[in-house]
């Protein structure tokens, strides 16, 4: 398992995600921070970026908050 810092920065007019400097990444989302849109936004570009299944991306901490700890099964 590994985790990871993720900042998130919804409403976005694309989507990506990129490493920083520190070791943690910056998702950029199209879709808001409302019915948990964005998470599941989250995880479909994580599991994209590491070629895993959504199911093998977990949000540990901070599912409500920009500031995510994402755990993944590798």
């Amino acid at each position: 398992m590994t985790k990871f810092q993720v900042k998130v920065k919804p409403d976005a007019r694309e989507s990506s995600l990129e490493p920083q400097e520190d070791g943690s990444w910056l998702a950029q989302l199209k879709s808001p921070p409302a019915d948990g849109k964005a998470n599941r936004e989250l995880i479909a570009l994580i599991a994209t970026q590491f070629s895993l299944r959504k199911s093998q991306v977990r949000i540990k901490i901070g599912t409500t908050g920009r500031f995510k700890l994402v755990e993944i099964d590798d």
